[in-house]
């Protein structure tokens, strides 16, 4: 009797291990079975689809001031930087590309196309000469890719590494009432050409830029959080200033200068004219 039940029970633990070892290899075939469907499922995707279903992949843990983990960063420029002009419908010679009257300050076009509280897409249309002004991203990541065209971007970092005796933050003398002037390193200076790869801003690093279009140019913005007044996150816009504007008593070597500047506050430029319109290019399904 005893090896009876001894027998019984050895095959009771050998059939429960055989129902594990199953169950196992039915969960590992399952989750590879997937996986493939999944990758099978992105090689069919539109690459704005594609760009879309990363982004919710992206910045579902993330929020204000918390940035992308390397991994995540990676995937998504390497998503962004495979877009093209035309796999979200442009094309350089439709109208947002061109300025009816060439004294006037050209109008900027945006196209709208995903906004949630994590994450928004959109492309900026620019004529030529058309200004996106210096402006920041207050405890954002912004991914950016010039579609085409040529582009001259302006970047900047605050200056938080001079030693505590030399002053980054100043006073204007001339104007009591105008904000503060804060001392900025100049990141990046150049021009742009597509096809190039996309660029990225952290919250506390290259947070604040311009564009400016030497030629007609669109440029794919992706912004994890957007902004929103209600959560604090303003637009805040900024005039620059020379170094030599208010340089007592900081001691930065003179062939250095020239990559620091004063940056104010100011209000929203009244020559800048954007048009939100909404995108309609290949559709984008949000599930």
């Amino acid at each position: 009797m005893g090896i009876g039940k001894n027998l019984s029970e050895t095959k009771g633990r050998e059939l429960c291990e055989l129902r594990e070892e199953t169950n196992t290899n039915t969960t590992n075939s399952n989750n590879n079975k997937s996986r493939r469907n999944r990758r099978h499922r992105q090689r069919k995707m539109s690459p704005g689809q594609k760009l879309f279903q990363t982004c919710n992949e992206v910045f579902a843990s993330t929020g204000p001031g918390i940035v992308p983990s390397p991994q995540n960063i990676e995937m998504l420029l390497s998503v962004l930087g495979e877009i093209k002009q035309e796999d979200v419908g442009l094309k350089p010679e439709m109208a947002f590309f061109s300025s009816n009257n060439p004294r006037r300050t050209p109008k900027i076009t945006y196209l709208h196309i995903y906004e949630c509280q994590q994450f928004s897409m959109g492309i900026f249309c620019l004529p030529p000469s058309g200004v996106i002004p210096l402006h920041n991203h207050p405890g954002m990541t912004v991914f950016s890719k010039l579609l085409f065209g040529t582009m001259h971007i302006k970047s900047y970092d605050w200056v938080v590494d001079l030693p505590p005796h030399m002053p980054t933050i100043v006073k204007p003398s001339s104007e009591t009432e105008a904000s503060d002037m804060r001392l900025a390193k100049v990141k990046v200076d150049a021009d742009f050409n597509a096809p190039c790869d996309p660029s990225i801003l952290y919250p506390a690093e290259g947070n604040m830029h311009w564009f400016t279009a030497v030629t007609a140019c669109a440029v794919l913005d992706v912004l994890g959080p957007p902004y929103s007044d209600p959560d604090g996150r303003h637009c805040t816009y900024y005039q620059n200033f020379p170094f030599s504007s208010y340089s007592d008593g900081l001691s930065i070597p003179e062939e250095e200068r020239t990559a620091y500047e004063w940056l104010q506050e100011k209000e929203k430029p009244e020559n800048l004219k954007v048009v939100v319109k909404m995108y309609s290019g290949p559709k984008i399904v949000e599930n």
